[in-house]
Formats: structure tokens, sequence, C-alpha cells
């Protein structure tokens, strides 16, 4: 893609959002089961339906909300989760946040950025338990070879092989880069490029982020167009739900969500919902200036899937296993399990007060999946689409028919089985391949064909089989 100019801003209209939440806040429910049907046609909602949704709070309109959010999803993205995990590269960061472990002036925190053999090292563990997908994050400052230092360490993640894994995708969350910086992500063979606004509220922003480079509100919000001008056709955005009005953030994301479908063609592919959660030496990440109840949270999620429903919404493990649980009926279509948010931590014996935000989820990869598959759910290591270059607008344009199911609902399968085999707890496996009969009854005739077939050559010795 070829664009003369690239956005310099992304004006919040601010206005616009207030008169929206001001049309939300009358209590209409005719109006809010009108935005339920408008939300099950799967074309998306505009910011005032949004605003509408945001204003529930009768439980039995409630209870239709979530009920209709749980409708687009199978109807999206079937009953597979995704699960990742991260990999923290580095905790060094110039940046002052104030509600984040890792700033600059916080003497509470050892300083590490890892060694490319102490990376390989986390990646084998890793990979020991069943990964396939890694998100490798880094603070905003890197050791004295600089940007290199990330491309080094993608390429180190996607060398290690033990025994039949290896990782299939890497997704970077890193500070915003340059146009040219960018396009070296992108020939690096990530996947997703990540990054959070934080909060789209400006004032509330020079707020928190009171030093380093961090602070350019305008050079973060531009950094997707950079990106997907570099190539990079799949970005994950997100907000920390905590630091300003939950409704406001929502609808501004909206804004910048609208913003990218105009310029590029298509959206973000996947979108973080983390809340607030207290950070070693961080006074703000204890008491959020607006905490977001578990209420308004599971709202939240509910709200994203029927607005934007062929994204990906992302849960990671600052909640509690009940809450994700709840999510995952809501909207929630990918997790991370077995975290570790310190540099070293999957390696060493993680200690809290070393990790960026505590976090709410502390069991290991095969409970989480035991967990997941009881619920009958079906955990999802595939990364296909990504090495096909069913990215961007031409996984839209598979998703917004139905027919990605085609190929996601067979290869979830496919991973899950390769797990349950390669890594599984006999427990695990047990409830795993219950898992998997279930989920084949529910498929159409051919789409169940073709998923017995793989499976039958998985079992048979066969491994990163997909269509």
């Amino acid at each position: 893609m070829s664009h003369k100019t690239l956005a310099t801003t992304i004006p919040i209209d601010h206005e616009s959002i207030e008169t929206a939440l001001t049309y939300g806040a009358q209590k209409d429910a005719a109006r809010v089961r009108d935005v339920l049907a408008k939300a099950l046609t799967l074309k998306g909602l505009d910011m005032p339906d949004v605003a509408v949704l945001a204003s529930v709070s009768d439980p039995e309109l409630l209870a239709e909300m979530f009920d209709t959010a749980k409708k687009v999803k199978e109807e999206i993205y079937g009953r597979r989760l995704v699960l990742f995990a991260p990999l923290y590269v580095s905790n060094l960061c110039a940046n002052e946040c104030l509600y984040c472990a890792f700033r600059k002036s916080n003497r509470l925190v050892r300083r590490r950025a890892l060694t490319q053999e102490e990376i390989a090292r986390e990646v084998e563990i890793l990979v020991s338990q069943g990964h396939k997908r890694i998100l490798l994050v880094a603070g905003e400052s890197y050791p004295v070879e600089g940007f290199p230092y990330i491309l080094k360490s993608i390429e180190t993640i996607y060398s290690v092989k033990k025994g039949n894994g290896e990782i299939r995708r890497v997704n970077v969350n890193v500070a915003p880069l340059t146009l040219e910086e960018f396009r070296e992500l992108k020939a690096a063979r990530i996947g997703t490029y990540q990054l959070f606004q934080e909060t789209y509220h400006r004032d509330t922003y020079m707020k928190v982020h009171v030093d380093g480079k961090k602070r350019d509100f305008d050079w973060r919000i531009t950094a997707m167009d950079r990106a997907m001008e570099a190539g990079i056709d799949d970005v994950g955005v997100g907000i920390l739900f905590g630091l300003f009005d939950w409704r406001f953030e929502v609808l501004a994301l909206m804004q910048h969500i609208r913003h990218l479908e105009q310029t590029f063609g298509v959206g973000p592919h996947t979108i973080s919902v983390p809340r607030l959660e207290p950070a070693c030496g961080s006074d703000i990440a204890t008491q959020p200036p607006y905490p977001v109840s578990d209420v308004d949270f599971r709202k939240i999620v509910a709200i994203l899937r029927m607005a934007v429903p062929y994204t990906g919404i992302i849960m990671s493990t600052r909640e509690t296993p009940n809450i994700r649980r709840e999510t995952f009926a809501l909207g929630v279509s990918q997790i991370s399990a077995g975290s570790r948010t310190n540099p070293g931590g999957y390696l060493e014996d993680e200690q809290e007060d070393m990790s960026q935000f505590s976090l709410g989820d502390h069991r290991p990869l095969d409970e989480v999946i035991r967990d997941v598959a009881s619920l009958g759910y079906i955990p999802s290591f595939c990364t296909a689409c990504y090495r096909l270059g069913r990215t961007g607008q031409d996984f839209m344009d598979l998703a917004k028919p139905g027919k990605i199911k085609d190929h996601c609902d067979v290869n979830a399968l496919t991973t899950f089985m390769e797990y349950l085999i390669d890594y599984a707890s006999p427990e695990t496996r047990s409830v795993g391949e219950k898992c998997i009969q279930e989920s084949l009854k529910r498929m159409t005739p051919e789409r169940r064909r073709t998923a017995k077939i793989l499976i039958e050559q998985v079992k048979a010795g066969s491994r990163d089989v997909f269509v």
C-alpha cells in the first residue's frame, strides 16, 4: 500500500463523544433492543450505538446484551480460543509512566535485558510447555545496540527447536517505531504489531506520562499508520482501563478504528482490554483514578465484540480465572496463559516486585487448557493464516462471509491434538479428547471430514498440518 502523507495526529473528537454519551444516557429499552438487533447483522456498530449500550444497567437488558454478544462471538469465532505467552526480553525504559513498575525512576525494580542465549532458554521453556505463539515485549529503551536488539531477539525466538516444538508466530509489543524500522520489523516475519494508546483522553495522557518519548501523544497514536504503511497489515490496539472513564475510552477507540478503516481499508486485527492492576511502586496502579467494576468490564468486552465483530479480543492473565471464564462467552477470542511479566521470569522463580504488574491468573498452561476444554472451548495454537498470507484485508474477506471457519475450526482441532499428544498431562488429554469429539459433532459434514483427516495425520506423527 502507498500513501503520499502519513498522519501526524489522529484527532479524537471529544465533542462528538460527549454528544453520543448524552444521547446514550437516555434510558430507552426499545432503543437498546434496536441496537442489539443491529449487532446480530454482524455489520458492526456506530458510535451512537455503542453509547446506548454503555449506559445499560437494567439487569434484564444487560442479560440480553450479554446473550447477543455471545451469539455474535460464536457466529464468527465459534468456540475456539487462541493461546499465547508473553516474553519480556527487557525492562529497560526511558519513560516515566506513573502506572508502570518499569518507569525509569523506579529503583525497586532490577533492570535487565536478556542476552540472546537467555532468550533462547526462555523460549525453550515455553516450547516445552506447548506454546506456539509468543508476544515479544520490551520497555522503551534497548541495550547499546538499539532497535537491532529486537530484530535479533525475533530471529532467536524463531530459531529455537525442541522435540516436536517451535514458535510458529512472534507478535511484537514494542515502542512506536519510524516507518523504516517498521519495514524492518515486517521483514523479520512478525505476526501482529501490538501497541496500546493506554488512554485516548489527551489531558489524562499528559498527566500519567510525565517524561520520556512516550509523553508524545501524537507520535504514539499515529504508530499504527506507520506500521500499516510499512506493510504490517495485522495491528493490535488497546486501552489501559482505569486511567479515565471507560465510556469515553471505548468511543475514542471507535474513532481510531474508523480512521484506520478509512485510511487503509481495514481496522485492527486485535483489541486488548487490560485493567490497571497493582504495580511495584505505583500509587495510581493500586488506586486507579477511574476503577472499572467487574460488571462494567464484562460490558466492555460485550460491547467491543458487537461493535467490531471481526476483531480479536485479547484477555491477559492480569484478570482472575473467574473473570476470564466469564468473558470467553462475551467476546474474548485470545488469551495468554502461564504468563511471566519480567525478563527471565520463565527460567527463574518470578518475584512479583520484579514484574510489570500483578497477575490474577497464576495457573500453568496445562491447567488453563484443561479448564478451557472442560468449558467446551477449543484451545487453539493455530498460526496458519499468518504464514499463508491470510492477513489484513484477505483475512477480513474470509471472515465477513463466515468462510474463515472453514480454516480456523479445523486448524484449532489439529493444533489442539498436537498439544494433547506432545505436552498434555493425562488428565488434560482425557478432557481434551472429549472436547475434540464434541467439537467434531458440531461441525458441518464437509468440515468434519477435513478435520478428521488432519487429526489422524497428527496422531500418525505429522505436525503443523493445516488448511
